[in-house]
């Protein structure tokens, strides 16, 4: 019964399911913020910049937008996925979310530069899964799930700028 009212929710109450979507994508961010505001503080400056670094005022903003395309594509995923197609799809987003929290915390929480490099590799292979799960299912959350792929191309660039200069 827990199934069949599960996939009936995003269906039958859209607007409160697509915030509560988009909210849990936000919390992620916020949680994992508190390490990356800590880190920013301190050490983070003293390390030398990659080129193309941005000014740190940019994250906070691309990243809100982020987590917000995230929760749309992974509502319009929970709307219209179903079985074993669904699951998968929404196991691999939860991977990367955990992943994207972790990447926080190893390299601004742990001041750690290649295990900040490890864990992004891996959270980019899994947007990457994520997003052709999600394809599978519904195209439009797909494509919301590119910027966020983009933007953590480049900042896999910028770790590994932070461990070749540091």
């Amino acid at each position: 019964m827990a199934s069949v009212t599960q996939s009936r929710l995003p269906h039958e109450r859209p607007l409160l399911t697509l915030a509560g979507a988009i909210l849990l994508c936000e919390l992620v961010g916020i949680t994992g913020a508190v390490f990356t505001a800590t880190g920013v503080e301190s050490w983070y400056a003293t390390l030398e910049q990659p080129a193309l670094a941005p000014p740190n005022w940019v994250f906070g903003p691309v990243w809100t937008t982020l987590y917000a395309l995230m929760g749309v594509a992974a509502w319009l995923v929970w709307r219209e996925g179903r079985g074993r197609e669904l699951r998968v799809a929404l196991g691999l987003f939860g991977v990367q979310l955990a992943l994207n929290f972790a990447w926080s915390f190893v390299f601004f929480g742990q001041e750690a530069i290649l295990g900040g490099l490890v864990v992004i590799l891996l959270l980019l292979f899994a947007i990457g899964t994520t997003t052709t799960a999600f394809w599978r299912i519904d195209r439009r959350a797909a494509l919301l799930m590119v910027p966020y792929l983009a933007w953590v191309s480049f900042a896999t660039y910028l770790n590994y700028g932070f461990w070749q200069l540091n």
